[in-house]
């Protein structure tokens, strides 16, 4: 049985952490360490440390926390042959998430896999139905013979709940040691370039969406599109736009087959949203310091970036 240790990179967690790590502990395949990576020991619930034997708790100061960084020296930390990536804000939909996700990597060409989102009760039509878009029913292997039919989308693994082959991880250095944002589809680009499978598993199951406003959105999208564009290594010549299109389409579709036209109003403002954060994204070495100060979500990121 392969072994398997869990990563998670948390800040101010609350009751949602807890209800992740006891489904962690009730999974039909054993947790053999769950490893956190807790920024600002002052915010950490002082008796969660002790509650659980498999627990290993790092801390961390502010300045020190970067997407990749903080997830690869995590990894680096693990001796397991799988490492699953979680965030705090996500929760196994029942006691075969690991069992599931672990079961893919029997044959050797997958490196990594990752689980179906499912949305939380309160979400949104609209985000529901992009979840469902994202994340179908149907299960999938990726390889690079997926580029031409899916574009950037073949390097898709979120590390909300995706699974690395650690001695893989290793040869191919991981994830960018500092990073905006996306370590994980820019390491799994570095992957399938290298001749590696992504599994998508559609029966490994999480709960875990957000009601994200446009300007959200346009925020996210900037800083995933300025990953892309300091990796063109990576995302260079792979079409990434085509599969948005074919969302917004698909989602104006299904408001009117459920009878609900005026959500239309909000298809179109998020996906508006997200399509100007890109294009800024993509561009933003011409941007003036202010305005990409005013269009990132990580301005942390910047500010380092000019020390």
């Amino acid at each position: 049985m392969l072994t398997v240790d869990v990563l998670i990179p948390v800040y101010r967690p609350g009751k949602q952490l807890e209800h992740l790590l006891e489904r962690l502990q009730a999974q039909s395949h054993p947790v053999r360490k769950i490893i956190i990576m807790n920024t600002e020991k002052a915010y950490f619930p002082p008796d969660l440390e002790t509650r659980y034997d498999n627990l290993e708790l790092y801390h961390l100061a502010k300045t020190e926390f970067d997407h990749g960084g903080t997830r690869d020296m995590g990894i680096r930390m693990s001796e397991a042959d799988i490492v699953v990536c979680m965030t705090q804000d996500a929760l196994p939909e029942n006691e075969l998430l690991l069992e599931r996700l672990a079961n893919v990597f029997s044959d050797p060409e997958i490196w990594a896999a990752y689980a179906r989102q499912i949305p939380k009760k309160d979400c949104s039509e609209v985000e529901r139905y992009t979840r469902s878009f994202n994340y179908p029913q149907e299960s999938r292997i990726k390889s690079s013979g997926d580029l031409a039919v899916l574009g950037v989308k073949t390097f898709f693994c979120s590390n909300v709940c995706a699974a690395w082959r650690r001695e893989v991880y290793l040869k191919l250095g991981g994830f960018e040691k500092k990073t905006i944002f996306n370590e994980d589809m820019i390491y799994a680009g570095r992957l399938i370039q290298n001749g590696g499978k992504i599994a998508y598993c559609a029966d490994a199951r999480v709960i875990h969406s957000h009601n994200y406003r446009a300007s959200q959105q346009f925020h996210r999208y900037f800083d995933l599109a300025v990953s892309q564009a300091m990796h063109p290594e990576v995302f260079g010549g792979v079409r990434s736009e085509s599969e948005g299109m074919r969302l917004v389409k698909k989602s104006i579709l299904h408001c009117m087959q459920i009878g609900k036209p005026w959500l239309i109003f909000t298809v179109i403002t998020q996906n508006a949203g997200k399509l100007l954060g890109y294009r800024l994204g993509r561009c933003y070495r011409k941007l003036p310091r202010k305005l990409i100060l005013l269009c990132t979500m990580n301005r942390s990121f910047w500010v380092e970036e000019s020390d």
